[in-house]
């Protein structure tokens, strides 16, 4: 796990800093859409935040069950660093979506099903790394935050399906539909440059976050180790 992930640093990280000059480079290319004009365009960062975060809780979830199986501390660490990503990734989006809606809805915020069920998404992970420090650091604490990560992706599969199950005032899926994506060519390629590197930086910053956590996590050891040493 520890090679896998000093691996997944070394390339992504300067990948990751090339596509955002590349998105950004892009972004400001790409044609205005002609209803929404130029605030069309947050967009971008606003869909591949969304994914960014959406992957992160996947990892949250598949190394917490993971977890719960091995006993590994590993799993925990790559678990609670996935959770902390894609809280911030979340963030991006509860935050971005008012500034691109504002102009097309007449209202910073409005209680839609998508908007609702993402900020629920937001609460729940949240609360996963809020329950961490007050379950301790043991293995009671990591089953306790583990059966949440596990419990909170379901939302996931809520948001998506939410502009087709209920009345909201998101779109229908634009790019994921039987139809093929809706975007012209120039705008779709735009979003897939900025899905790549949004995406390159969430495995960036999970990568040296759970390898933070692990060196952490050795030094408490160690300390213990050297407190008992001492008490002998």
């Amino acid at each position: 796990m520890d090679l896998i992930l000093s691996r997944l640093r070394t390339v992504a990280a300067p990948l990751a800093g090339l596509g955002l000059l590349l998105a950004a480079a892009a972004i400001l290319r790409a044609p205005e859409e002609e209803a929404q004009g130029i605030v069309q365009k947050i967009f971008y960062a606003h869909v591949a935040s969304a994914v960014s975060s959406y992957l992160s809780f996947f990892i949250t979830c598949a190394a917490s069950v993971l977890y719960l199986w091995k006993r590994d501390r590993a799993w925990d660490f790559l678990a609670l660093a996935s959770a902390e990503v894609g809280v911030v990734f979340c963030s991006a989006v509860l935050v971005s979506g008012p500034f691109w809606g504002k102009p097309i809805w007449g209202t910073w915020w409005t209680w839609d099903a998508r908007l609702t069920s993402t900020l629920i998404l937001w609460l729940v992970y949240v609360g996963y790394l809020l329950l961490r420090p007050f379950a301790g650091e043991g293995e009671r604490g990591a089953r306790f935050a583990a059966v949440v990560g596990i419990v909170g992706f379901v939302n996931i599969p809520l948001i998506h399906f939410s502009v087709k199950w209920l009345r909201t005032l998101h779109p229908k899926p634009i790019v994921l539909n039987a139809q093929g994506p809706q975007l012209p060519p120039e705008m779709m390629t735009t979003l897939y440059i900025t899905l790549g590197a949004f995406t390159l930086l969430a495995i960036t910053f999970i990568a040296v976050r759970a390898e933070i956590e692990r060196l952490r996590d050795l030094a408490s050891a160690m300390r213990r180790h050297a407190t008992k040493g001492e008490a002998r």
